[in-house]
């Protein structure tokens, strides 16, 4: 059994969500949405290479040790599948290792609420989840393709850096590709999805310009495409994918998104009172409204827009932190923390008896 599956255990045991293995220091997990060292020695550049050489693959450890970065899937063998990514630093090499549950979450598991379901009966456009690392965006993506997969008869197509959960075919054909091992890249693997007759295709990350461009072509061609980025509201994510490309194009790029998009998952976590992470949702989903909106460059009103839909099951990102305050989750400083319009969520925080924040990050507040 390779060494390392030891300490991966005590993270399945503790609960833990990563494992920092890191020359200079004793290995860490990252429990709660904090930090906490395992008791052992301080890591030496040969403990890393003995622990992390034999069960890294040897042409990815060879691009580490020449490169300085690679990212891998490891399987610990009756426990569960761990996201893996090498990298240099100061002291020397280091390695954090993500949980991937072997078992598939259902949206039911992940407190998803029922609107979500939605989305999986969409058959065209496009959906983005964003959040910022580590918020469970490849959770939620998973939960939703395995209901399509439960439901519908369709070839579903992912693209992902690395594969993290694995989907056995049901009603759908389920066709799994990872960079670097099956493609060469995100684009490079998109461009071929659309001649692999795809139903639904998900982009792992969209990184740059050409990836984005080639997932709004998609789109627009009447696939269903599901996409990633590291934003923490729907406008946001919307000013982003615009941003990528150069001004003469923007106003295209509009009309598409503005045609195309189906739905925004914008989500965060934070640490419950009790223990444990909860996820605050953004939700936002498309319509001719919200496609004025983006066309003509007003995506400061989507806030507005999300809470005039409240019927139909949108919510925004402080409504939602709103929320889990008033049901005791989570506590109010950590709401305010995660808050968008911070100035108004220290008023409504105000309102109900709670003092939060001095004020100084209003300046950064939307109008």
């Amino acid at each position: 059994m390779p060494r390392i599956d030891n300490f991966l255990q005590l993270m399945n045991d503790r609960g833990a969500s990563d494992l920092h293995f890191c020359v200079g220091q004793p290995p860490t997990l990252r429990l709660s949405g904090h930090v906490e060292p395992i008791r052992y020695k301080t890591l030496s550049q040969s403990d890393f290479d003995v622990f992390l050489g034999e069960i890294s693959p040897d042409s990815l450890w060879a691009h580490f040790k020449e490169g300085g970065d690679a990212d891998y899937a490891y399987e610990c063998d009756g426990l569960a599948r761990f996201r893996v990514n090498l990298f240099k630093q100061e002291r020397g090499s280091a390695a954090v290792f993500r949980i991937i549950p072997t078992k598939l979450f259902t949206m039911d598991q992940l407190g998803l609420p029922p609107v979500c379901q939605k989305i999986c009966d969409l058959e065209r456009g496009l959906v983005l989840v964003t959040g910022p690392t580590g918020s469970g965006k490849s959770t939620t993506l998973s939960a939703i393709i395995n209901k399509i997969n439960e439901t519908r008869k369709l070839h579903i197509i992912t693209i992902e850096d690395p594969i993290e959960f694995v989907h056995p075919n049901q009603e759908s054909i389920v066709t799994q590709r990872e960079t670097k091992t099956h493609t060469m890249g995100f684009a490079s693997g998109l461009r071929a999805a659309l001649r692999e007759d795809p139903d639904i295709v998900l982009v792992g990350e969209m990184r740059d310009q050409e990836t984005i461009g080639l997932a709004l072509s998609a789109a627009e061609t009447g696939l269903l495409v599901f996409g990633t980025l590291h934003t923490n509201s729907a406008g946001k994510t919307i000013d982003r994918i615009i941003n990528v490309f150069p001004t003469d194009e923007q106003q295209g790029v509009r009309s598409i998104i503005g045609d195309t998009l189906a739905c925004v998952l914008a989500q965060q976590l934070l640490r419950r009172k009790e223990g444990g992470r909860v996820a605050a949702l953004e939700i936002l989903f498309g319509s001719p409204a919200l496609g004025n909106i983006v066309r003509e460059g007003k995506t400061h009103q989507i806030t507005n827009l999300i809470q005039q839909g409240k019927r139909r099951g949108m919510n925004t990102m402080d409504d939602s932190l709103m929320k889990l305050v008033e049901d005791d989750t989570i506590t109010p400083e950590d709401g305010y923390d995660k808050a968008i319009d911070k100035k108004d969520f220290r008023k409504r925080m105000a309102k109900i008896g709670h003092s939060v924040g001095s004020g100084e990050d209003d300046e950064d507040t939307p109008e």
